[in-house]
């Protein structure tokens, strides 16, 4: 749900009981302008994993040259892809001034002035909530410092020394937290040592002052590839959190499908599975990746072989559109479908709107929609 921040205020009190007396944790997530809850009687909350060095050769060269276009324009398009929250994440490898400096070896010295820059950009062109991602604790401080309204951070685990350097941060600025059910003895399997793990930092949080509904819980979900049960584990165990911690929940959601082949179609069926078990968010790209030139060019080719003559006239979209393709630009994936669908079936949609919009045909240039509904007569 999107709602203004002069709002907040007036909800603080109702944050964790409805009208009829039920446990509702809500978990405020605030940009300057714009407000999603995080709840189990809100629209599932997506928070764009997009802004991420990690694995991302092109990106992290681009950063390494202070060119952030491509950060912004991955901004804009999982905003326009349906994402909630925008995470940003700082982890860049700078090779090439390594080489000429060595302080760059460390992060502690490269990401908390990359994550201020990051913020900054992101910042300049949505006013999305944002969810600042981070290891290292100057860049977390800087990232809080930079955002405007009331970001989420990610991430504390069970660690004792990362409890004792992050919560005092979620703390003194009074933003809501990630907390990543995984200790000092490493990640269960066991999802009963998980629980115990997310148990231990929601008490350690309330020993700061910082209440359960400003812990997001990710219980940390395993490829299904790897245990056959891990989702059967994941529901149950968010179940657990919901009814026994009453805390919100997320997780890496691509995760699941790790290793397998048509991912998204595993992604598909878990989300709303999970969605239904009670999680409340999930980290993901909610954007569809375009057809690149080398696809379309095999595909043209694939055409011509086949005998099929294509009219001159026709476009790169219009031809991935035909052959079944997807699209020559960014688009919500079909993740972000499936969410939206669970959403109308859960009765987060009220009404069903947001389905309805999202499965509306896009309007084309210098074409306007048909008007609805009788002339008034003058």
């Amino acid at each position: 749900m999107q709602i203004g921040p002069s709002l907040t205020a007036a909800l603080l009190p109702f944050l964790q009981i409805n009208h009829k007396g039920l446990q509702m944790t809500r978990t405020i997530v605030e940009s300057k302008t714009r407000t999603t809850i995080i709840g189990f009687d809100q629209p599932f909350a997506v928070i764009g994993e997009r802004i991420n060095p990690t694995g991302r050769k092109i990106l992290n060269e681009e950063l390494e040259r202070g060119d952030f276009s491509r950060v912004e324009a991955d901004a804009l398009a999982q905003v326009a892809a349906g994402a909630n929250i925008l995470d940003i994440n700082s982890g860049a490898v700078f090779s090439n001034k390594m080489a000429e400096d060595p302080r760059y070896a460390d992060n502690n010295f490269v990401e908390p002035a990359l994550m201020m820059e990051l913020i900054r950009h992101v910042q300049a062109v949505t006013d999305c909530p944002l969810c600042i991602d981070s290891s290292v604790p100057g860049a977390l401080e800087n990232g809080l410092a930079a955002a405007e309204g009331r970001p989420l951070l990610n991430s504390v685990t069970g660690e004792e020394d990362r409890m004792e350097l992050v919560l005092p941060l979620v703390k003194k600025y009074n933003v809501p937290v990630v907390a990543i059910s995984n200790d000092d003895t490493g990640i269960s399997e066991d999802p009963d040592v998980r629980f115990a793990v997310a148990k231990k930092i929601v008490e350690r949080a309330a020993d700061f002052g910082i209440p359960a509904h400003d812990i997001v819980v990710d219980p940390l979900v395993m490829p299904i590839g790897a245990m056959g049960t891990a989702g059967l584990q994941v529901f149950a165990l968010v179940r657990r959190l919901r009814e026994e911690l009453g805390v919100n929940t997320t997780c890496g959601a691509s995760n699941i499908s790790f290793g397998l082949p048509n991912r998204h179609g595993i992604n598909n069926a878990f989300l709303p599975m999970a969605m239904a078990a009670g999680m409340t968010s999930a980290i993901m790209n909610p954007v569809a990746l375009p057809v690149g030139p080398k696809k379309l060019a095999e595909k043209r080719a694939e055409i011509e072989a086949a005998g099929i003559i294509i009219p001159p006239g026709m476009d790169d979209e219009a031809i991935v559109q035909m052959f079944g393709m997807g699209s020559t630009l960014p688009r919500a994936g079909k993740e972000m479908e499936a969410i939206r669908a669970a959403n109308f079936l859960t009765n987060n949609d009220a009404g069903g709107g947001d389905w309805i919009g999202f499965n509306r045909p896009p309007v084309k240039a210098g074409e306007g929609r048909a008007r609805t509904g009788r002339r008034t007569r003058k």
